[in-house]
């Protein structure tokens, strides 16, 4: 076969064997002609919508943060204000009370010193000497003063005998009054408020 034969034998439609360089020349060949390679389209930037995308996600997340740090804050606001009011509510119970508790003491302290007379007018009384007269009207209108700043009585027949407002002087054999009750009253006690400024001195019934 002569030369010019197997030069054109690619001519008859037999096979030429394949250039091991060619497929890199394609590559190279595709990109000079506009083509994408693998490697372009790894390499290739994201588009303005996707990079938007992803930054309204982390503007949500940026803000639910932000929210959930708001409530917190309001949550803690909230539960100083409850803290505060509860506080004021026991700072005003407490001066109220003590409040009272300074009144009974000065009234205490006034009955206190008052006290020799309002057994004079006890004792007047029970004499028949305060029946009538101006002495009378001064006495009653002095209890009733001492009334209105909270002054009661302590101390009278019947009553059930209460150590803690009574003092027993003496036991008394009788039947007119149940036992460990009040038969008689020796000297009045007075109370101002729930204070007992003095015990009332009884005698105490028994069994006969």
């Amino acid at each position: 076969m002569s030369m010019s034969d197997s030069e054109n034998t690619e001519g008859h439609g037999q096979s030429v064997p394949e250039d091991p360089e060619q497929p890199a020349q394609h590559q190279q060949d595709a990109s000079q002609d506009g083509g994408l390679t693998v490697d372009d389209i790894l390499d290739t930037p994201q588009s303005q919508d996707a990079e938007s995308a992803d930054a309204a996600s982390s503007t949500g997340d940026a803000a639910a943060e932000g929210d959930s740090e708001a409530q917190r804050l309001a949550d803690e606001r909230l539960e100083d204000l409850r803290r505060l009011q509860a506080e004021f509510v026991n700072y005003k119970n407490r001066t109220v009370r003590e409040k009272d508790q300074l009144r009974d003491f000065v009234s205490g302290e006034l009955i206190s010193a008052l006290l020799p007379v309002l057994d004079d007018i006890d004792a007047a009384r029970k004499a028949g000497d305060l029946e009538d007269g101006p002495f009378a009207a001064i006495a009653t209108k002095l209890e009733d003063a001492l009334g209105k700043k909270g002054l009661t009585r302590i101390g009278e027949v019947g009553e059930s005998f209460d150590p803690t407002v009574h003092e027993a002087v003496m036991q008394q054999p009788t039947d007119e009054v149940e036992p460990d009750h009040v038969s008689m009253v020796l000297r009045s006690g007075f109370k101002v408020g729930a204070k007992v400024v003095r015990a009332a001195q009884v005698a105490v019934a028994a069994q006969p």
